[in-house]
């Protein structure tokens, strides 16, 4: 079964103006309406580090009901604890990085505090019956010359498997990856690891996107984040943002390959026109 998850969080966390609160709601809420597996909403982050993310949680109390999945990231355990607050949110997610300059960066932290706030942040999932889904970052090589090999991602994701995390995003956050390393390294993950969800959060320029969406479904990917318009970037990766993949563009490489996925079609162009208001 094919999931698509729309990153609205994603999409707005770089921007510099902050969004009014009720406009932030009026999008996330039409969001809601389109049938996305599930919505990447919000933060429980440092206000110092995202500013535009300080208002989740009030966000988040006027957001329509929904069985849909609601994803908010952490990047501590205080962050996590505030999270787990909220019955509505489902899945937390956490950015992990292979690059040891991301994660200072993301994070302020070392991989290895990554991993210890990892543990402990799972551990309060499990308590809450709660699902944590480990964003990989850096998954493809990175901007500052260090070292990367395909199997440094596969211990990680070994070290994630011992963890018992479930769902991990394979994430290339500065938009370098190519068509075949995508396929590669995607066939090499499911074949590692076929118990895992391995999903693809990629951040791209708009005129190769489809053939990377098209790698990832021909390697068995079948979790695929998105934000509509293809908006967002990571401000912590480097000086220039890349945007994400449009969720537009995945719905619309489904159909042409006829893969099932349902969407509400008008939701979808009323969510594309409050975000207009937004990323102008």
């Amino acid at each position: 079964m094919i999931k698509i998850i729309d990153c609205p969080r994603d999409a707005m966390q770089g921007l510099e103006e902050f969004i009014p609160t009720a406009l932030k709601i009026e999008y996330l809420n039409q969001l809601l309406k389109v049938g996305f597996s599930a919505l990447d909403f919000g933060s429980f982050v440092s206000p110092k580090a995202i500013p535009q993310m300080r208002d989740t949680a009030e966000v988040l109390a006027q957001l329509d009901k929904t069985e849909q999945e609601l994803i908010a990231i952490v990047a501590n355990s205080r962050g996590a604890e505030e999270a787990l607050t909220f019955k509505e949110i489902s899945h937390l997610g956490f950015p992990l990085s292979i690059s040891e300059t991301f994660q200072q960066r993301n994070t302020r932290k070392s991989i290895e505090e990554a991993w210890a706030a990892l543990q402990n942040i799972q551990n309060r999932c499990i308590g809450k019956r709660r699902q944590l889904i480990v964003y990989l970052s850096m998954a493809f090589g990175n901007p500052y010359q260090e070292a990367f090999h395909p199997e440094m991602l596969l211990s990680f994701l070994a070290k994630l498997q011992e963890m018992e995390v479930h769902t991990v995003m394979i994430s290339d956050t500065i938009g370098n990856a190519e068509v075949k390393a995508i396929q590669n390294t995607f066939h090499l993950c499911h074949q590692a690891f076929p118990q895992m969800e391995i999903g693809m959060h990629l951040h791209s320029t708009p005129y190769n996107s489809k053939s990377k969406i098209e790698a990832a479904l021909e390697a068995g990917v079948t979790r695929l984040d998105g934000a509509l318009g293809g908006y967002g970037g990571c401000p912590m990766a480097k000086e220039e943002l890349t945007g994400n993949i449009d969720s537009r563009l995945i719905l619309d490489t489904l159909k042409e390959k006829n893969i099932n996925f349902s969407i509400n079609e008008e939701a979808l162009l009323r969510a594309q026109k409050i975000g207009q208001k937004i990323f102008h």
